[in-house]
């Protein structure tokens, strides 16, 4: 059907659809009949999956969501998405990254975030930190949430996704000490199930874990971000014909992990 008709047959004027804009214009009707499996998706009722889920392996834990998801996520400011483009490990990226990173900055909020973060601080305490032998690592699930919260309380801003900075920002100097111990014994005795409580560090998280919460609750958090940023990026990349499909990244991401796992067997196999 061609706009004429399409107008004809629903009174609807094709401006009122594809709006008067730099995405709006570059929407032609005639996308929507070419059969593209991204429009399909968008336009169906049922549900597609929108998430990318690969199986943790000792090289690469590989996940992704579906850009309209993804966009969703960052208007209620998701910290796994801030977690993910502060990575210090990147595959691969396309020209979307800038894109996406210059909008990041007008939708993270403070408070969501530290909410986020305290609670799961206090959750893992509460399961992994209170008996008398606990498992070294567990110490980690809560201090990094901690600091995390820590960070944004002293800078309003994402915290860093590397524990070490994190640590050298956040924790207080007589603690360091007992941390490095910790993280020694985490990456060179792996086989160590258990070991006694740490007095000072658990005093640190209990009273840092209080305070948090008492800080949060004080915090104002009235900015209302504006869904019109994300709309146009939205259908800017829906309608570009050179952007990759959703299939195409899950396909991308296999080849990757065949790839990793090739140079951790040899990598002169991938000469070959």
């Amino acid at each position: 059907m061609e706009n004429e008709a399409f107008e004809i047959e629903g009174g609807i004027k094709m401006d009122k659809i594809f709006p008067q804009s730099a995405a709006g214009q570059s929407m032609r009707w005639s996308k929507f009949k070419n059969n593209d499996p991204r429009i399909d998706d968008y336009l169906r009722l049922d549900a597609v999956r929108d998430v990318i889920e690969l199986p943790i392996d000792d090289v690469l834990d590989i996940n992704g969501w579906d850009l309209q998801k993804t966009l969703r996520l960052l208007y209620k400011s998701n910290p796994t998405l801030f977690e993910w483009f502060s990575s210090p490990i990147v595959y691969q990226e396309t020209e979307f990254v800038d894109k996406f990173r210059d909008l990041m900055v007008h939708y993270f909020s403070s408070k969501k975030t530290l909410y986020h973060y305290i609670s799961m601080a206090e959750g893992n305490y509460q399961e992994y930190l209170k008996g008398d032998f606990v498992r070294a690592k567990k110490y980690f699930y809560v201090l990094r949430p901690v600091l995390a919260c820590r960070w944004i309380l002293d800078r309003g801003t994402p915290p860093p996704m590397l524990f070490s900075e994190l640590m050298k920002a956040e924790l207080p100097a007589e603690l360091i000490g007992a941390v490095n111990q910790l993280l020694e014994l985490k990456m060179n005795s792996p086989e160590v199930k258990l070991i006694p409580r740490i007095p000072e560090i658990n005093e640190y998280l209990d009273g840092s874990i209080s305070s948090i919460k008492s800080a949060v609750r004080l915090l104002d958090d009235s900015h209302t971000p504006d869904w019109n940023e994300l709309n146009q990026l939205f259908l800017q990349e829906l309608m570009n014909w050179e952007y990759p499909s959703f299939a195409s990244y899950a396909l991308m991401m296999l080849k990757l992990v065949e790839t990793y796992r090739i140079a951790e067997r040899d990598p002169k196999d991938l000469l070959s």
